[in-house]
């Protein structure tokens, strides 16, 4: 049998792509080696939210008595916790496939390996069987990196080294949890086993936490964070791990820290391997396959889209991707852009972003001017919060006056951000943005006031 499109991957790219697909009436085929939904589905995104908002709830139960509600003998059930992320994600999963099956795509739990190009199409092997496409689309996305640490492989096969997928299902929680890497997903879960009553420690390598976040809004969070009992070893590398314990490396001497379980976070790489892209001379860029604008590989009718190409590995990129894809596979022209795709760290409090930072604006020579503010300039923000020291920055272009960057560290940054996106995406100057009316009271209006500073 021969299909209009198979589709390598199910996570967010591969789902969403094959969805749109058979909407658009191509006999579309999904072949996933693991979990409908991918990583973000199952082992990211949503069971890790799902922990961060019971960690949330234990917090707001806990101090209540600042805002006159008192609860004795409150307390945060691991397991039940647990059980509940698992409900989440089965529910989440449940609607995906239902899509899918509504879309009239036929789905393949198996390995897929491209194979070679025949007259009719590009064949691909999944369970023993052949397939055949006349076009593919590649969305493998990405597995954690595992450096070659002394001690880090026989610590993952004895299990008290773990990764994302297994930290998420850790049946109790430890005593003391060493966090290797003090990115997105390592502060994330240190967030949530510091609330559950983990010795959180996280080791990094630079000088900061959180990566390109703009370097003002880390440092807040970097302070958050050790407020609450989390320690942090920065300009540090570690150099062994043992059982029960890691070794790092910083100003020239070694030290030790004691760890019932170690996550390892510093970070994800493409998952080509094993996919028989050489079969087909698919080409790649630094371990990543390279694409244009449009999703294409260098070979006709082979797309890529999500974290398979490395460009921004977050999921709500890749449903974009796909959909860049799809919309040139049925011969509507689109193109894909990073230049405003807004990224959240989903800790407590949250930190969401957009565009350009100062550190960043600074690199590429941009003249730009920032306008800073604390969030208590909004009335929502006062009544919501008793205590806090979130801040919301706007970057503009000094000669077009437009907005290029948004940064903010606060209670619902996360659903906030978008708009930021909106505003860049968009091109949208500062008297522009001063003519909108913004709802009251919320804690939105903070854009509102950042941008009558300039």
């Amino acid at each position: 049998m021969t299909y209009d499109l198979i589709v390598i991957g199910g996570g967010p790219a591969g789902y969403l792509a094959a969805e749109r697909a058979g909407h658009e009436g191509l006999k579309t085929l999904l072949i996933e080696k693991r979990f409908i939904g991918g990583v973000c589905l199952n082992e990211g995104c949503i069971p890790s939210k799902a922990l961060l908002y019971s960690a949330k709830a234990y917090e707001y139960a806990k101090h209540g008595e600042k805002y006159g509600v008192a609860a004795e003998n409150v307390s945060l059930n691991h397991s039940t916790v647990i059980d509940r992320k698992n409900r989440v994600v089965k529910t989440l999963v449940s609607g995906v496939k239902s899509q899918l099956r509504k879309n009239k795509v036929t789905v393949v739990e198996g390995e897929a390996k491209i194979t070679g190009r025949s007259g009719e199409g590009y064949t691909v092997t999944a369970n023993g069987e052949t397939y055949t496409g006349k076009r593919l689309l590649i969305a493998a996305g990405s597995v954690p990196v595992v450096p070659p640490i002394p001690g880090a492989k026989e610590g993952l096969e004895k299990g008290y080294i773990l990764t994302n997928r297994e930290i998420l299902d850790i049946p109790s929680v430890p005593d003391s949890l060493v966090i290797i890497g003090g990115g997105v997903i390592g502060l994330e879960m240190a967030s949530y086993f510091n609330t559950a009553g983990s010795k959180v420690t996280i080791i990094e390598m630079l000088d900061h936490i959180a990566g390109p976040t703009d370097r003002e809004i880390s440092e807040i969070l970097l302070k958050n964070y050790q407020q609450k009992g989390i320690e942090f070893k920065l300009n540090s590398k570690v150099v062994e791990i043992k059982e029960g314990a890691v070794v790092y490396e910083a100003d020239g001497q070694k030290f030790n820290v004691q760890a019932e379980k170690i996550l390892m976070s510093i970070g994800r790489r493409a998952a080509t391997e094993g996919l028989g892209l050489e079969n087909i001379g698919v080409e790649l860029d630094r371990g990543r396959i390279k694409i244009d604008e449009r999703g294409r590989t260098n070979i006709p009718e082979v797309y890529a889209a999500g974290d398979i190409n490395g460009f921004s590995m977050l999921a709500h990129t890749a449903y974009r991707e796909a959909e860049v894809c799809i919309n040139n596979i049925i011969g509507k022209k689109d193109i894909i852009r990073y230049n405003a795709i807004p990224s959240v760290i989903y800790t407590t409090p949250e930190v969401a972003c957009v565009g350009e930072t100062e550190e960043s604006a600074k690199q590429k020579g941009i003249d730009y001017e920032v306008s800073k503010i604390s969030m208590m300039y909004s009335g929502r923000y006062v009544a919501e919060n008793e205590s806090g020291d979130g801040i919301c920055k706007v970057l503009i272009d000094k000669k077009h006056h437009n907005i290029i960057g948004v940064h903010m560290i606060g209670n619902y940054a996360s659903e906030i951000i978008y708009g930021a996106a909106l505003m860049i995406e968009t091109e949208m100057r500062v008297n522009d943005i001063k003519e909108l009316v913004f709802p009251h009271p919320t804690v939105s209006e903070i854009i509102r006031e950042a941008i009558f500073q300039f």
